[in-house]
């Protein structure tokens, strides 16, 4: 296969990025509605060996650009492995996405762009951490997003367990887990398995580095209470704005001025309040639409105004709307600012019509972020977990993916 002069420099921009973790780059204002999963509903790319992925996303200056993608097989900490391309792709990567439209009958104008891996061109062939990175015809990084790769050759049970330390037993909830070993030989499981667990699918969050508790035979035992806990958080919120013109429980009113404008009712601290339980999606989106059939091209964008009383917790910190909409990524875009007129914190942010979950946080001075302050904590709340089993045999010069566990917290124990 011959490359072109594009492909050959994204080439050598790899091997620069050695022994530096690879975070996700979150995109510029303009590209929009990032979607990028399995063949499942949730937004979390994890898929077997031989599995398809799909990403999609709206360029919202509809200007029919180009865009390039580049896959990399990252190790367990997320450092770009020290394997050839050739060693765990079949095919090339660095190609052209070529499978994008315009959106149709809509206010507002995008290109809707679309990938999914394996392709004729590309396909990964060994399981293991990837990131996924978005390059516009100037060699620009626009955007990247991780997903991960499994195998299916250990079996994993887990649970999740009331905290048993008084501070936070109203507060926080316990992963418990055991791995055990079908389709494979552990010969030294603490050296050779490390496990990742994450809650609601979010990175920054996730645990690394627990080693078994004990083991019984070819099964590892995780019984940890500390080490393996999260706080609970609260449900998200959520609206639907897949009928434009019409108010809900949660829109008092709409607008039209260029585009529709969607207000929500304030919303409130819930922290002090008592849990109360409503369904979510964990943080997560569903683009649909009533307005037409292709949810992809049809579906408008509107401005949502969210507000939120001011209180002497937020001080002189910052407030965002945090969601999987945008990543849950802190940017001036869904940042709040204070209305001396009302009191209330209010944010505008531009997004595609469907259902959308979202809650408050607040980033302090020292740049830490509470991301439950606003919510509360409590240990009803419905959360998914994920457990992520690695393997790196002695000789091996990378990190495997041997299998996957999951459990929610809706049958959370003492």
């Amino acid at each position: 296969m011959r490359l072109n002069l594009k492909q050959i420099i994204l080439l050598f921009v790899s091997p620069m990025l050695f022994g530096q973790v690879l975070e996700e780059v979150n995109p510029p204002e303009h590209i929009k509605t990032i979607i990028f999963k399995g063949s499942t509903d949730d937004q979390f790319p994890i898929v077997k060996l031989g599995e398809t992925i799909y990403l999609e996303f709206d360029d919202l200056s509809a200007r029919e650009a180009d865009y390039y993608y580049k896959i990399t097989l990252c190790d367990y900490d997320w450092t770009p492995s020290t394997l050839l391309k050739s060693q765990y792709l079949s095919g090339v990567d660095n190609q052209r996405i070529i499978d994008y439209e315009n959106s149709y009958n809509t206010l507002q104008a995008y290109s809707n762009y679309r990938l999914s891996i394996p392709n004729q061109n590309v396909r990964p062939t060994v399981s293991g951490n990837y990131m996924l990175e978005i390059y516009n015809d100037a060699y620009e990084l626009v955007f990247s997003r991780r997903f991960v790769i499994y195998q299916d050759l250990v079996a994993v049970g887990a649970t999740v367990k009331r905290s048993r330390d008084f501070n936070y037993i109203n507060e926080k909830q316990v992963v418990q887990f055991n791995i055990r070993a079908t389709g494979i030989q552990l010969v030294n499981p603490k050296r050779e398995v490390k496990v990742a667990i994450l809650q609601n699918n979010y990175w920054p969050t996730a645990i690394y580095n627990i080693p078994p508790q004990f083991t019984i035979g070819n099964e590892l035992v995780y019984k940890y209470d500390q080490e393996t806990s999260f706080f609970g958080g609260n449900e998200f919120l959520n609206f639907d704005t897949k009928d434009l013109r019409a108010p809900s429980a949660v829109i008092s009113h709409i607008e039209m001025d260029g585009l529709y404008n969607h207000y929500l009712f304030p919303d409130i601290f819930r922290d002090q309040r008592p849990y109360t339980y409503f369904p979510d999606i964990n943080g997560d989106f569903a683009i649909r639409t009533l307005q037409g059939d292709d949810q992809s091209r049809e579906a408008e964008y509107t401005n949502i105004h969210f507000s939120l009383p001011y209180t002497p917790e937020i001080g002189l910190d910052e407030v965002y709307v945090f969601g999987k909409f945008n990543n849950y990524a802190l940017t001036d875009e869904n940042k709040m600012t204070y209305n001396d007129q009302s009191g209330y914190m209010e944010a505008s942010i531009e997004m595609k019509q469907g259902f959308h979950n979202y809650k408050y946080v607040i980033k302090r001075a020292d740049g830490n972020v509470d991301l439950n302050t606003v919510s509360g904590n409590f240990h009803f709340t419905e959360n998914n977990y994920l457990i992520l089993v690695y393997y790196r045999n002695f000789g091996d010069l990378y990190d495997s993916i041997i299998g996957i566990g999951s459990t929610n917290s809706r049958e959370i124990s003492n």
